[in-house]
């Protein structure tokens, strides 16, 4: 069974070219249901039958929620926020197992598609959280004292709030993608799709001043040819580099829970608030579909009412 489940994540990989990411936790699922299966005394895929498919969603459903009552760890975080990522986790096995099956039935793997009558849970939508301007301001103040490792902080905050970045996207960023002469980069985002992506006057002189006088004294004799190095002259890890600009936030007086892709959502939000077209945001952001972007619209539209609230006499 493991076997069909590697030929289906190297399918993931290099035709579909999803990311490492979804190949991972994509592989992590089924082999979950695999070992599941065995456990049911079921050795090969032939042998999985529709009920089976249930029972294990069944079973995955009571594990998760089972974790999500367990005692927290981090007092005053609300209970409901396990609920939603119990919902999020099972929408997530839902969808491997389907991509998996209609996989194995293109390849005639597989006889039928067992899955294809499995439905996805409608899940909770999260409004994306943004940072203030005034946060915004204090976070890309220039980063004292100067050295190569504060360049470098200083040069991917800037360039995450100028254009909008996924982490993956900064920390895959190369130094070839770079046209800073024309103001613009190119970024490799979700399954390879390349875009071009604008970059303001502060955030490439930032990125220039550490090109000049921070890269080259962390360049070692193997880095790689990525933008950003860490002390060692790496690339970073997703973990170390979300560690860093946290830090980065912290170091600010940023008093908030930050997640990775706010400065992404303070650029999509800002955007917004002051007029941009939403077509446009959806390419800045490499967007595939509309309705991704069209969260965006919820944050501006409390921003007004708010504004409303405070400062007309009869709200």
């Amino acid at each position: 069974m493991q076997a069909l489940i590697e030929e289906f994540g190297q399918y993931l990989r290099h035709e579909r070219g999803q990311s490492e990411h979804t190949q991972k936790a994509y592989s992590n699922i089924l082999t979950r249901f695999a070992n599941w299966s065995n456990q049911q005394s079921i050795k090969n895929w032939n042998e999985i039958e529709f009920t089976h498919l249930l029972g294990y969603l069944k079973h995955q459903r009571k594990e998760i929620t089972s974790k999500s009552n367990e005692p927290q760890k981090k007092p005053g975080r609300p209970r409901s926020e396990s609920t939603k990522l119990s919902t999020s986790s099972l929408y997530l096995e839902i969808a491997a197992i389907k991509a998996f099956y209609r996989f194995c039935v293109q390849e005639e793997f597989l006889p039928r598609n067992l899955a294809e009558n499995l439905s996805l849970p409608r899940r909770w939508q999260r409004l994306p959280k943004a940072l203030t301007h005034l946060e915004i301001e204090k976070l890309l103040q220039p980063i004292n004292p100067i050295t190569p490792a504060s360049l470098c902080n200083h040069a991917m905050l800037e360039l995450c709030y100028a254009s909008g970045l996924r982490l993956g996207e900064l920390q895959g960023l190369r130094m070839e993608q770079l046209r800073l002469d024309a103001g613009f980069i190119q970024v490799i985002g979700k399954g390879n799709k390349e875009r071009v992506v604008p970059v303001g006057r502060r955030a490439i002189n930032s990125i220039k001043n550490y090109l000049e006088y921070g890269r080259p004294k962390l360049i070692r004799k193997k880095s790689p040819g990525n933008v950003f190095l860490t002390q060692r002259g790496t690339s970073f890890a997703s973990v170390t580099l979300w560690t860093r600009i946290k830090k980065c936030c912290i170091e600010a007086g940023i008093n908030r829970n930050i997640t990775p892709h706010m400065l992404r959502h303070s650029f999509a939000t800002h955007l917004l608030e002051h007029g941009a077209d939403l077509r446009i945001i959806q390419e800045l952001l490499g967007h595939s579909s509309i309705s991704t972007t069209e969260a965006y619209t919820h944050i501006a539209g409390q921003r007004l009412k708010a504004i409303h609230q405070e400062f007309h006499p009869r709200s």
